[in-house]
């Protein structure tokens, strides 16, 4: 009997600790072009836990990437990014996310061209929406850019692509570089933000 109260102690406790965890981290959803090159940025900032790729901010209930692609669906390319607010802050997610995309340009983002590759951020609660216009109206501000042309608008229901997409830059390493660099992703993203 000792051994199953502990048992049964020991299991609510790493329960309680698993929801503790969990409840220990955020979601934020970005589009910077394609999901690939985005995915691998934001895993590489400290306090991110996981990135997924997917479609969100459209009208066709479970899109596929053939649907999304064709640029009928309304969906963008974007990422949700798990992090953790002790780590890394909705607003520093937010400044990392402005220095990986070109936010000069309307429904395209690199050699991506079409609204499926928009660049967008999706608040969740009126906290962040504040976070976010506070941080485009600042870069507006600074003369940095005459017009930034990133969609700012509520969450919506976020897709997750398909396995294949997840993670591609690690899965696929040689066809990413080499897409990544023929974009001209890097080279612009460092003349915009030098």
């Amino acid at each position: 009997m000792k051994t199953t109260l502990k048992t049964l102690a020991l299991s609510a406790c790493l329960s309680a600790l698993a929801a503790t965890a969990q409840a220990a981290t955020a979601t934020a959803v970005f589009a910077g072009g394609c999901f690939w090159c985005i995915e691998a940025d934001f895993e590489k900032l400290a306090g991110v836990t996981e990135v997924e790729s997917g479609y969100t901010a459209g009208k066709t209930a479970n899109p596929t990437y053939e649907q999304v692609s064709n640029g009928h669906t309304g969906h963008t390319e974007a990422v949700r990014v798990i992090y953790d607010p002790a780590k890394v802050s909705y607003a520093q997610l937010v400044d990392y996310f402005w220095r990986h995309i070109d936010p000069t340009v309307k429904d395209r983002q690199f050699c991506d061209i079409g609204s499926q590759y928009r660049s967008g951020i999706y608040w969740g609660n009126a906290v962040e929406r504040q976070v976010v216009e506070a941080s485009r109206d600042a870069l507006l501000k600074s003369g940095r850019f005459k017009a930034i042309h990133t969609e700012i608008a509520p969450t919506s229901t976020f897709y997750l692509a398909e396995d294949y997409h997840q993670d591609y830059y690690k899965k696929n390493s040689v066809r990413y570089n080499y897409y990544r660099y023929s974009c001209g992703r890097d080279a612009r993203v460092k003349s915009l933000w030098q």
